[in-house]
């Protein structure tokens, strides 16, 4: 039996519609964690259909914490309807104060020049000398993909998310599902008072 309690409950916890909530609970049959899993398959199956459609619209975002950290972000849209939405709005908002809080270095991990990686690797294979060299690609692995979660936006945790679970190109995607059209974060450029140009 489908309540409208569970319905909201996730509601809230994924952001998507009511009658799409109310199909997955159906689907899973009322277990909630189940019907997440539901809607962010499909919410992924909805982002990806629309991920060659052009941008063209959107609107630069700003924030500024403290007068010491400012953010200018460029997120678009396919439409200036969307880029008026409260969601589109409250969403460049929330990257801009993401973008303050934990600092990174690139948009996503294909944005990572090469030698960087190289470098990183480099480092890491020196901490781990000696080891077999199947247990070594492992830890590679694990230690680039903690690099990825500290330093690209999109692999970084969402600092809104209360569980800690969801990634920012996790909640870009539950947007594009939500609002219908393709929705990318652009660039970004963050200053701190004092700081060195790199």
């Amino acid at each position: 039996m489908i309540t409208a309690e569970m319905v909201k409950q996730l509601r809230e916890k994924t952001g998507a519609g009511m009658m799409d909530c109310k199909k997955a609970l159906t689907e899973s049959g009322g277990d909630i964690e189940r019907a997440i899993e539901i809607l962010r398959k499909k919410g992924l199956a909805a982002a990806e259909k629309k991920a060659g459609r052009e941008t063209s619209e959107g609107i630069i975002g700003s924030y500024v914490h403290m007068d010491k950290i400012g953010v200018l972000v460029e997120v678009n849209c396919e439409t200036d309807f969307v880029a008026r939405t409260e969601d589109f709005r409250q969403f460049v908002k929330d990257i801009a104060m993401q973008i303050a809080a934990s600092n990174p270095l690139y948009l996503d991990r294909e944005s990572v020049p090469r030698e960087v990686i190289e470098k990183e690797k480099e480092i890491y294979r020196d901490q781990i000398k000696g080891k077999p060299e199947h247990v070594i690609e492992k830890i590679l692995e694990g230690k680039l993909e903690k690099f990825y979660s500290e330093h690209c936006l999109m692999d970084q945790t969402f600092i809104k998310d209360p569980e800690g679970k969801k990634k920012v190109r996790d909640v870009l995607t539950e947007l594009i599902a939500r609002l219908g059209e393709n929705i990318r974060i652009r660039r970004f450029v963050r200053f701190q008072l004092g700081e060195e140009n790199h």
